[in-house]
């Protein structure tokens, strides 16, 4: 399917493209982005849906109040999202190099980029579910219902337009942040910017790898929204 595509794609563009940079290398490119957006994405929604539903349920007046959480939390995720993406890129190399044995790559990647979009994702989270009538909460606390049903059962149902769009929003962000990686070497649509549109001064790469890139951000924008109205 690959090498069809790859097949498909020289032919209709080579009447128009010249340059050094093969289509074999921008679908290899392409793969690398998509590889490296899917799993920041599984695992710093993981981090972020346990940081936002713990930072809602422990701030004050929270349905499990624990001000010594909250206060530890919230300075922790306030600082890893204050922090440019290219400094964190740096930052955690030791730690880069502890999880995957190496620091250049695609794999390497993926792990300040799940530190990058943890926090932000954490924070949107926790903001969409703080939309949130209290008194949908408090009519499932008047029923009973314990505090993992009311998470659950009542809160993230409810929030889940919001929640989606948010999504949405940390995706668009995870994207660009896969484009900067590739300065270091990351792999991805970023790094053919750097290294045949920089570096070789072709002017034709850093226009496709920008178009490339509104076009991935578009469809996503499109699908983000489409979900949220989705009942």
């Amino acid at each position: 399917m690959r090498e069809l595509f790859v097949q498909w794609l020289t032919e209709i563009t080579a009447p128009y493209w010249h340059s050094s940079l093969t289509m074999d290398q921008f679908v290899t490119a392409l793969q690398e982005t998509f590889q490296m957006v899917f799993f920041a994405l599984i695992f710093g929604g993981l981090w972020g849906f346990a940081q936002g539903i713990l930072m809602l349920v422990t701030r004050p007046n929270g349905i499990l109040q624990n001000r010594l959480i909250y206060h530890v939390m919230n300075p922790i995720i306030n600082a890893l999202r204050s922090l440019p993406f290219i400094i964190l890129l740096i930052a955690v190399i030791p730690l880069t190099k502890l999880l995957v044995g190496t620091t250049i790559g695609t794999w390497a990647a993926i792990v300040p980029l799940t530190i990058y979009i943890g926090p932000y994702m954490g924070r949107l989270i926790e903001t969409s579910l703080l939309e949130v009538n209290d008194g949908i909460i408090e009519s499932a606390q008047a029923m009973g219902a314990t505090p993992w049903q009311i998470i659950f059962q009542f809160i993230l149902p409810e929030a889940r337009s919001s929640l989606i769009l948010n999504l949405t929003t940390a995706t668009i962000s995870l994207i660009g942040a896969t484009a900067m990686a590739g300065v270091v070497g990351a792999g991805g649509v970023g790094d053919l910017a750097v290294s045949y549109g920089y570096q070789r001064f072709d002017t034709s790469v850093v226009i496709l790898t920008v178009i490339v890139l509104l076009l991935i951000v578009q469809l996503v924008q499109m699908l983000g929204e489409w979900l949220s109205r989705l009942r």
